[in-house]
């Protein structure tokens, strides 16, 4: 499926612009045969037999994709006529994401938004880290090393979390290192600035997505039993692929404090499913039918 991207300009004031340009558009697309996604409501899908036209909606923009190009050029046609816009072409960059398609891959990275983390914190000249953490060292509050500068570690922190949306790779280091915003500590400092030295020399690391036609949606779960120094208690993380291709991740610290490790397995087991039967049926709306399978 072929991607492009739609930008639209509203004649809304700005009080009204999200909710009325929503909402007149939303009447215009299902007036035309569109269908109003269940689960994300700023998706729409036409089908016309075998053919599939997707729209999906992002403020007064449109990404939408085709399986032929006589329904882009009448959905095209249907946009203008109704809504003054331009045709973009191509999707080659989206809310920070840079997109470059070809034959048969999609490569998504930040390579841009990683090299200006670098030089806004000044670590451009350092030495670069093969990985972003060291194995031995347990996140603590470290009582005993002085706070730094709260406004520079939220940043930082901020910055690498936007980051991991396409960087699985420093999603589970770089979410243990939010709890201490309140009172950075020197020695969280170091290791934060670790992580960006680490981006440093992959910046221009990205996520390539394959026209694979395996839907299996396969999910791989796993936590660390009482990885938090402080409180005990362990972080669920999960990766979740459709077919080969990667689609989903996440990591998150547990509620509660597990007795075992069984007990940290089976949270992030749950928390696991709970995203397939998400993503299921998202995929259902895409016209995308598949079996599911999780791995702890």
């Amino acid at each position: 499926m072929d991607v492009k991207s739609v930008f639209l300009n509203g004649d809304l004031n700005e009080e009204q612009a999200p909710r009325a340009w929503y909402e007149r558009l939303t009447q215009f697309l299902i007036s035309h045969g569109y269908n109003k996604g269940g689960i994300d409501k700023t998706l729409f899908v036409k089908k016309s037999g075998k053919d599939l036209m997707i729209a999906q909606i992002y403020v007064d923009d449109i990404v939408f994709g085709r399986m032929s190009s006589q329904m882009v050029e009448h959905f095209v046609e249907q946009m203008k006529s109704e809504f003054e816009m331009s045709l973009v072409g191509e999707l080659t960059y989206f809310v920070g994401l840079q997109v470059k398609q070809m034959d048969n891959t999609i490569f998504i990275s930040q390579s841009k938004y990683a090299r200006s983390i670098v030089k806004k914190f000044g670590l451009e000249n350092a030495s670069h880290k093969r990985t972003p953490a060291a194995t031995h060292i347990k996140l603590t509050r470290d009582e005993k090393r002085v706070i730094v500068d709260q406004c520079l570690y939220r940043s930082m922190i901020g910055s690498l979390l936007y980051l991991t949306a396409s960087r699985p790779d420093i999603t589970f280091v770089v979410g243990g290192y939010p709890r201490y915003q309140a009172e950075p500590k020197a020695s969280n400092l170091v290791q934060v600035k670790r992580i960006i030295k680490y981006v440093n020399g992959t910046s221009d690391y990205g996520i390539l997505y394959s026209h694979d036609p395996n839907y299996m949606l396969i999910g791989y779960c796993d936590a660390d039993w009482a990885g938090s120094a402080d409180d005990r208690k362990s972080t669920s993380g999960g990766y979740f692929f459709l077919g080969s291709n990667l689609i989903s991740w996440f990591s998150k610290k547990q509620n509660s404090v597990s007795l075992s490790t069984a007990e940290a397995e089976y949270i992030a087991a749950g928390s696991s499913c709970t995203q397939l039967i998400w993503m299921k049926q998202m995929l259902k709306e895409y016209n995308v039918l598949q079996g599911v399978v999780v791995h702890n």
